[in-house]
């Protein structure tokens, strides 16, 4: 209940004090020369960039980052706002206001519209990374020396010598060779040992029967009797 009261009594004398402010902001426009609508967005925008610097400062503060252009555009709008109400309380005759002050209610548009552009659109620096580098790895002395230790020549076993290979046996031929095919190639080759005393080859052997090489080499394994 009493928390409930409190907050309320928080925002009635929260609205009076902007209301009076507001007032009086409208008041000296008015005496400056500002008439109609003109009159009455003038304490708008001095609120608007109060709220706004503030607003801004918090952000800056939560970030652990310099809140010098906040606090001084919050100061900007604070003066602009405490002026008014000083002004209206007897001190300035709003008939017959200063120059100096029609020129700075002239020129509050755009310093506020300076102020809140600089407010709204200054991004936040980003944190940067403050966590060390590693420290990079020892490197090892140079009076440390690493010793291998390399085998003998003699506990090295001599490689054993390969097996002698008389021969390398022929492959069995790819080509099926006809019994009839086969007959007719051993008399062929007979008939050349006779002539020439030598064991007929494979060319020789195609050329007589004309078969393909591959028939002609298969016949001669067969007759050499390599298969």
């Amino acid at each position: 209940m009493s928390r409930k009261i409190r907050l309320d009594a928080v925002l009635v004398q929260a609205v009076i004090a902007g209301a009076l402010s507001f007032a009086h902001l409208h008041d000296i426009a008015v005496a400056a020369g500002q008439d109609g609508w003109k009159a009455w967005a003038y304490p708008v925008s001095v609120d608007l960039l109060l709220v706004a610097a503030w607003r801004r400062l918090r952000i800056l503060r939560a970030a652990g980052e310099p809140a010098r252009a906040a606090w001084t555009w919050f100061a900007v709008a604070l003066a602009a706002s405490l002026g008014a109400n000083v002004a209206t309380a007897g001190l300035l005759d709003l008939n017959n206001v200063p120059a100096w002050l029609r020129i700075l209610v002239a020129g509050w548009p755009a310093l506020a519209f300076l102020g809140g552009t600089l407010l709204v659109h200054t991004p936040a620096h980003q944190a940067t990374d403050t966590t060390p580098a590693p420290a990079p790895a020892a490197e090892p002395e140079a009076d440390v020396a690493l010793t291998l230790e390399t085998p003998s020549a003699a506990a090295v076993p001599a490689p054993e010598p390969a097996p002698e290979i008389d021969s390398i046996p022929a492959l069995p031929p790819s080509v099926a060779v006809p019994a009839a095919l086969l007959a007719h190639a051993r008399k062929v080759a007979d008939a050349h040992r006779t002539a020439t005393g030598a064991p007929i080859d494979p060319d020789t052997l195609r050329a007589r029967l004309g078969v393909p090489g591959p028939m002609a080499d298969a016949l001669a394994l067969q007759l050499t009797g390599k298969d």
